[in-house]
């Protein structure tokens, strides 16, 4: 059973960069897509990025596309979220998904991370 944890949140002043990172445990990620989502308090979840299980393919919101990036190691069997110019409306708990379909910014996604939360204020 694939287990995803994630990690890499707290809090960055405007115009700041963190890295987020999903770590896989039970089951290889070549064979899953991963996708990064987000929820603000008092909104739904939005999808933020994904990648394709070969990792040819990746997808980005358009509110993130130019600051955000994702990648993989494959030897670590960890993605990657890394953000730069946050901004206070990036403020959210951001969770890790995967699953065996294409990538995409939409559910279902079949297993997901516990969460970390990334908090851009001054």
């Amino acid at each position: 059973q694939l287990q995803l944890v994630d990690s890499g949140g707290g809090l960055v002043q405007p115009g700041g960069s963190l890295r987020l990172a999903c770590a896989a445990s039970g089951a290889t990620l070549d064979y899953y897509a991963i996708g990064w989502f987000r929820q603000a308090p008092g909104k739904e979840r939005e999808g933020v990025s994904c990648i394709s299980s070969s990792g040819g393919r990746r997808n980005y919101a358009d509110s993130v596309k130019g600051r955000f990036t994702i990648s993989r190691d494959i030897a670590k069997n960890t993605v990657y979220l890394q953000m730069n110019s946050l901004k206070p409306e990036d403020t959210a708990v951001y969770y890790c998904a995967a699953r065996k379909l294409p990538c995409g910014l939409s559910p279902p996604y079949d297993y997901w991370g516990q969460g970390t939360q990334v908090t851009v204020s001054s």
